[in-house]
């Protein structure tokens, strides 16, 4: 018989949640034992890919659909633009500490200040950006946003988007405090870290399911392998799209009537030097009726590798793989008894967005780069490719008999917290250090107040709201620009 592996934490996934819990576990406990499996031959392949997101360092400074609109025409309500803010000044702080510490490198190798730009059309749309950036002028998160319906101002903001516009009714808001964050590299620094201070990582490894045992520990089943006995104290399951599956196999209450739609993006892409040197910015607008947040519209500066490019979309699609490296039958095989009335609600209370993604999965690749010309009025179908980026699997939420369609992420976790995992899509990997603070919490609820001096040495303001105190404000985010080399 096989001698019986045993770990503290066993990590599923090798993306950027699983890198951020490990670091932060070795971080607070060097003694803690980590493993990771990732499924791929390399770590950070699926939605940490730099080419599979658009690198958006999620803070709602231009992101709409973080900040929705009024219903009688007053300031919209900034609550949760405010909260994404919040989660991501935690990020900053985190990786500032990191940089210093040397579990990151550079920091031109992962981050970059890009301007964040919101666009809109029409009258409807600039009375509500008006009033959008009034609101936020009032939150010291948000210091310094500008707004503008001046088209010589504009095009000094966006020239490729005012080249060759007509006279029709735009506007926009701009703030240098955005940035551009390529995960990828950022989560294959962690994991060499984590690497090299003991966390065993095997690649080329799936794991297909988990069993508890009475002493609540987990056992790790891989298919192929019966001889091999792999025991953890404690699961965290950060596998995209899998996490659902695997969730679904512990056999933990928590998950029942669970789901997820997935949905599929498309981009354009240029590397043209001239075309990306005439557009320094990640812009954001309206997205289509029925259309899911995550396929709202953008046209973004992106930098991999010290190479910038333009990408525009995303363009969605009805596939049923949870992973670009999935299977067709991952959505059919997460269907049970205990969610399909959750996936049945969802489907009859969106309809729009059913009819959304039919047109856009019937559209012509002409009719795709009619929607970029309403960015970039004089692109040329030469200038620009076509490719397929990550697939993104958001959260379908039982709510009472049915389920609901739900935008973000949630983390489910078993009720004794040996076994956690996350569901969901954007603002993910922005908000990883929160979301894994909050995983932390629950899978350690003994430890984690003994080890609130270590992570405020990690995020000096952790327990406090930013956006509560102007000065403070001010202060922590001109520190981890600095130490970022970020815009101040």
């Amino acid at each position: 018989m096989s001698e019986i592996e045993k770990y503290d934490f066993a990590l599923i996934g090798g993306g950027i949640m699983s890198a951020t819990l490990g670091v932060l576990l070795k971080k607070l406990d060097p003694t803690i034992s980590i493993v990771m499996y990732e499924r791929l031959g390399e770590v950070a392949e699926e939605s940490s890919n730099p080419w599979n997101n658009a690198g958006t360092g999620h803070a709602a400074l231009c992101e709409l659909n973080y900040m929705p609109d009024s219903t009688d025409g007053s300031l919209p309500d900034p609550a949760k633009a405010v909260a994404i803010n919040e989660q991501f000044q935690v990020s900053r702080q985190f990786w500032s500490s990191l940089v210093g510490l040397g579990a990151l490198d550079d920091p031109k190798t992962f981050i970059r200040s890009v301007p964040h730009v919101t666009f809109v059309r029409g009258d409807s749309d600039v009375d509500y950006l008006r009033r959008r950036q009034k609101s936020l002028d009032a939150q010291p998160l948000f210091t310094g946003m500008k707004f503008s319906e001046d088209v010589k101002e504009l095009a000094e903001w966006i020239p490729l988007m005012m080249d060759g516009r007509g006279d029709e009714k735009v506007a926009a808001t701009f703030t240098n405090q955005g940035t551009d964050v390529n995960y990828g590299s950022m989560t294959k620094q962690m994991i060499n870290w984590l690497v090299k201070n003991g966390m065993r990582l095997e690649t080329n490894t799936e794991v297909k399911s988990v069993h508890q045992f009475e002493n609540k520990k987990w056992q790790l089943w891989f298919g192929g392998s019966p001889g091999r006995i792999v025991h953890a104290n404690k699961v965290f399951v950060g596998a995209g799209g899998y996490a659902l599956k695997i969730l679904q196999k512990s056999g933990i209450p928590e998950i029942d009537g669970y789901g997820t739609f997935p949905v599929s993006g498309h981009f354009l892409r240029t590397d043209d030097p001239e075309i990306v040197a005439s557009h320094q910015a990640k812009v954001y607008s309206q997205a289509d009726v029925g259309a899911p947040p995550m396929s709202v519209p953008h046209l973004d500066t992106r930098v991999v590798d010290g190479k910038t490019s333009l990408l525009f979309g995303p363009f969605a699609g009805i596939n049923p793989k949870f992973l670009k490296n999935g299977s067709v039958l991952d959505l059919p095989l997460s269907i049970r008894i205990k969610n399909i009335t959750s996936y049945l609600s969802v489907a009859l209370r969106n309809l729009d967005l059913m009819k959304y993604l039919l047109m856009e999965v019937t559209k012509t690749k002409k009719s795709k780069f009619e929607a970029l010309r309403v960015f970039v009025p004089n692109a040329s179908p030469k200038n620009w490719s076509y490719y397929e980026a990550g697939q993104r699997a958001q959260v379908i939420k039982p709510n009472g008999r049915g389920g609901t369609l739900q935008f973000g992420t949630e983390v489910i976790s078993s009720k004794d917290g040996t076994i956690a995992g996350l569901l969901g899509a954007s603002p993910g990997a922005s908000v990883s250090v929160s979301v894994m603070l909050d995983v932390l919490q629950r899978m350690a609820p003994d430890d984690f107040p003994t080890w609130s001096k270590a992570i405020k040495e990690l995020i000096p303001t952790f327990g406090k709201d930013l956006n509560e105190n102007a000065e403070l404000a001010k202060k922590t985010m001109k520190q981890t620009a600095k130490s970022l080399n970020l815009t101040a």
